[in-house]
């Protein structure tokens, strides 16, 4: 293996850690019943969706997996074409 695979593939492991950490991190969506008598509260708060730790965990899971999947396809690349 090459110093760049080596890199690559120390670089995979790191990201895997961080979104299982961001994952673990993050809320359950199962609200079970009392979700279903307070749904209209739900929608009012809604509005502050996007500023909220939830939805900056999840807009970071996905750029996390983002990467994490990109990394994983330009090593195997790398070790398929030999470079």
């Amino acid at each position: 293996m090459t110093a760049l695979q080596y890199a690559l593939a120390i670089l995979v492991i790191v990201f895997s850690l961080i979104i299982i950490a961001l994952v673990l991190l993050q809320e359950s969506k199962q609200q079970g019943l009392s979700g279903a008598i307070t749904g209209a509260a739900d929608s009012f708060f809604g509005k502050n969706k996007g500023k909220t730790m939830e939805a900056k965990l999840a807009k970071f899971t996905k750029i996390a997996g983002t990467i994490f999947f990109i990394l994983a396809l330009v090593s195997s690349l790398l070790v398929l074409f030999g470079a």
